[in-house]
C-alpha cells in the first residue's frame, strides 16, 4: 500500500462531479468537493479558503497543479458557497474548525496536510489548536491571524447591524458590488495581475448576493475579536508549518501576521516572497506545493526556499 493512502483516508469511492456535495455534520449541512487519486504520493490534503469566495477559490489554484497525487478536500465554509450557516458559534474560526474536522470524517479522511489562505488560515490554525489529531502540518498562505489596526472597512460595520445592515445589503450591495467586483478583485491580487478567467471560473458575484455580503460582514468582525482571544494560545501548536507570504500584500500585513507566526510558531518556515502580493496560491503555486511536500516528508530542517529557483514566476523567495 502507498504511505500517502496508508492510515489517512478511508472508504474511498468515486471523486465528485461539479461543485461537489453536502453532507449533514449534525443538523445542518456543508458543502465540499472530494477528488481522489488512484495512485497518492502525497497525504491528503484540505483546502480551507478565504473571505468572500467559496472552494473554488482554491480549486482555481490549486487542481491542474495536484490533482492525481493525493486525494483533495476543498471545502465551503459555513455560510460560504453551497454550505448553510449552521449553528451562530460557526461564524468564529475554532467552531469552522470543528466542522471541518466533522466533514473530514464524513468524507473518510482520518488526517491530512490543512491549506489555508487568509481567512483560512485562522481555520487551519484553530484546527491545529483543537484538532491536531487530524492534521499532518498546516500550510498558511497569507494568513490573517492577529488583531489589527484600524479595525474593519465601514461597509462591513453598515453590513453587519441588525435592521439597517438588511436594507443595506438588499438594495445597495448588488448593485454596488456588481460595479465594485472587478476592481475589488484586481486589488486582492495586486500588484500581481489577476488572470482573466478568475471571476468567472471562481463565481465572484456570488460575495455580492445580500445573505452573503452580510454573513461575510459579520465574520470578518468576529475574527477580529477572535484573533485577540486566541494569539496567544499559537504557541502550543506543534504540527509542522510552512508560512508563505508576499512582501507587497496589501491585504494582510506580511509583518502583522506571517512573521509573528513564524517567530511564535516552534515548528515553522517561513517564506516571504519578494514583490508578491496576497495571492500566493495563484503566483506561487509551485511554492506551496513544494510546501506541500516539505510537510509530507515531515522534514523540519529543509528550508523550502534555498533550494527553489525561478519557482515563482519572476519573483524571488526570501526564507527568514
Amino acid at each position: 500500500m502507498n504511505a500517502s493512502e496508508g492510515p489517512h483516508m478511508r472508504g474511498q469511492e468515486r471523486s465528485d462531479n461539479g461543485r461537489g456535495r453536502r453532507v449533514d455534520i449534525g443538523g445542518y449541512s456543508l458543502n465540499s468537493l472530494r477528488l481522489l487519486a488512484d495512485r497518492p504520493d502525497l497525504p491528503p490534503l484540505v483546502f480551507i479558503h478565504g473571505a468572500s469566495t467559496s472552494l473554488l477559490d482554491p480549486l482555481y489554484a490549486f487542481r491542474s497543479a495536484l490533482e492525481g497525487r493525493a486525494h483533495l478536500l476543498f471545502i465551503d465554509r459555513p455560510g460560504h458557497g453551497l454550505s448553510d450557516r449552521g449553528p451562530g458559534k460557526n461564524i468564529l474560526p475554532d467552531a469552522q474548525g470543528g466542522a471541518i474536522a466533522r466533514v473530514m470524517e464524513a468524507r473518510g479522511i482520518d488526517r491530512a496536510i490543512i491549506i489555508g489562505h487568509s481567512y483560512g488560515g485562522a481555520v487551519a490554525a484553530a484546527m491545529a489548536l483543537d484538532h491536531p489529531e487530524r492534521v499532518i502540518g498546516t500550510l498558511f498562505l497569507a494568513p490573517a491571524l492577529y488583531p489589527w489596526p484600524g479595525g474593519v472597512a465601514w461597509y462591513y460595520n453598515v453590513a453587519r447591524t441588525r435592521m439597517l445592515g438588511a436594507a443595506f445589503c438588499r438594495l445597495v450591495v448588488p448593485w454596488a458590488g456588481r460595479l465594485a467586483v472587478k476592481a475589488a478583485a484586481r486589488g486582492v491580487f495586486s500588484p500581481d495581475p489577476m488572470p482573466d478567467d478568475y471571476l468567472e471560473a471562481t463565481r465572484a458575484l456570488e460575495a455580492v448576493a445580500p445573505a452573503a455580503f452580510r454573513h461575510n460582514a459579520r465574520e470578518i468582525s468576529a475574527l477580529l475579536a477572535w484573533t485577540e482571544r486566541t494569539y496567544p494560545r499559537y504557541r502550543a501548536i506543534e504540527t509542522p508549518s510552512v508560512i508563505i507570504t508576499g512582501t507587497k500584500d496589501d491585504i494582510v500585513s506580511p509583518a502583522l501576521h506571517s512573521h509573528r507566526l513564524a517567530r511564535e510558531l516552534p515548528h515553522a518556515e517561513l517564506i516571504a516572497v519578494d514583490g508578491l502580493g496576497h495571492k500566493p496560491d495563484v503566483h506561487a503555486t509551485d511554492l506551496a506545493v513544494a510546501a506541500i511536500e516539505k510537510l509530507a516528508r515531515g522534514t523540519r530542517g529543509q528550508h523550502i526556499g534555498k533550494h527553489l529557483q525561478g519557482g515563482v514566476a519572476k519573483k524571488r523567495p526570501v526564507t527568514d
